[in-house]
């Protein structure tokens, strides 16, 4: 079973590479990002590295207003944010704590809107890093 965190966003904010790897780095996340990541145009499976552990995540992007079809109660919260970035993991640990610490970084740098659909549940910055740290306990 995979599980995925859909990332509301403006596009036009969307980082480079090494952008998302300074902010991951500026919250003391022991993650190493692809290093040919590419957060619009990649698709599948993107390598990454927790605790120097490989592993990694699914990434996609779409339109919002894609999304939102399928999560209507998110209108209001997302607003004005134009496009979706979700990264998907399966059952391993490592996946999860490589998802979690791009999505923080992504939160950090766009003013994301977080939103974990499998409990409906919407993150901030704070709530996704507490995410990370009890999923790095695991690895």
């Amino acid at each position: 079973m995979s599980l995925e965190l859909i990332l509301f966003l403006e596009k036009s904010r969307i980082p480079n590479r090494a952008t998302l790897q300074s902010a991951a780095d500026s919250l003391e996340l022991p993650f190493q990002c692809d290093p040919t990541l590419d957060l619009v145009k990649d698709s599948g499976f993107s390598p990454s590295s927790i605790k120097g552990i490989s592993s990694g995540f699914e990434i996609y992007s779409q339109s919002a207003q894609e999304v939102l079809s399928d999560y209507p109660q998110m209108r209001a919260t997302v607003g004005a944010r134009d496009w979706t970035i979700t990264l998907r993991w399966g059952g391993r640990m490592s996946e999860c704590a490589c998802a979690l610490a791009a999505s923080a970084a992504i939160v950090k740098l766009c003013d994301a809107v977080a939103y974990y659909p499998a409990d409906d549940v919407t993150y901030t910055l704070k709530t996704v890093v507490d995410e990370f740290q009890d999923c790095l306990k695991r690895v």
